[in-house]
């Protein structure tokens, strides 16, 4: 597979997990990026890297965060 072959992807996500409240509304929004920690029910990032095809949801993720712990770049 050549890079022109390759899907380009959403973005880059990161969380800031001391920020995080824990609300899960981006596990709700994009659950194939997003899980909560079993012990502090803190954000983790599971594809720090997502498809194209998951962009949509990453970005009402992070939009939907609400202490701003979510960025895609």
């Amino acid at each position: 597979m050549t890079l022109a072959d390759q899907e380009p992807g959403a973005g880059t996500v990161g969380a800031e997990r001391d920020r995080c409240v824990g609300a899960g509304q981006c596990v709700l929004a994009a659950p194939a990026v997003f899980d909560q920690d079993e012990e502090d029910g803190l954000v983790l990032v599971l594809a720090e890297r997502p498809s194209a095809s998951q962009s949509d949801a990453v970005r009402d993720a992070v939009r939907a965060c609400p202490s701003g712990a979510l960025t895609l770049r």
